[in-house]
């Protein structure tokens, strides 16, 4: 006789659990439950699928598995299709411009946050600007030259002495006698 863990002679049992997650676009469920579910003929799924309405999943062994994300969408079809009046055709264009809309979207929000981000970068830039700014002494041109036509009346004269010709004796306002 064994004796357990417990010390008792009885056998020990452990319970192990396993987790599975199922996912919405796990494929779990063969054409007939689908059908079931959808609450259509396995005939008509495949007739979606060959129109590219839908597209199960596949077993190792070829086998259709539908998801439960699949079964909505058959749901969506018989709804566009009975109540709707829709044909196949109007059914791909809707789903096509959903696809395109949920591409529009997710473009959309990339480029909003994107325009967030450059607002905020613009933003510590022009603090970056205004810090600097009060750092700089601003250059002020000076010692520019002025013609003396452009400066208007002398304000006082600076006698020049010059010699005049044959050595004249030099006058003190510039003209020679």
């Amino acid at each position: 006789m064994s004796t357990g863990a417990d010390g008792m002679g009885g056998t020990r049992r452990i319970r192990t659990t396993t987790r599975i997650e199922l996912s919405d676009d796990r494929g779990v469920f063969m054409i007939s439950v689908a059908a079931e579910l959808a609450e259509m003929h396995p005939q008509t799924l495949r007739m979606y699928e060959q129109r590219g309405l839908i597209e199960p999943k596949r077993s190792p062994k070829g086998t259709r598995l539908y998801s439960q994300a699949d079964v909505e969408r058959l749901r969506r079809i018989q709804q566009m299709t009975a109540e709707m009046g829709m044909n196949l055709a109007g059914v791909e264009r809707v789903f096509e411009l959903e696809e395109q809309l949920s591409a529009m979207s997710a473009k959309v929000r990339r480029l909003e946050k994107r325009a967030g981000e450059l607002a905020r970068e613009v933003e510590r830039l022009e603090e970056l600007r205004r810090s600097l700014r009060a750092e700089i002494v601003p250059y002020v041109g000076g010692g520019a030259l002025v013609r003396a036509q452009q400066a208007g009346p002398p304000a006082f004269r600076i006698p020049v002495e010059r010699r005049g010709p044959g050595g004249s004796a030099p006058s003190t306002d510039g003209t020679s006698a």
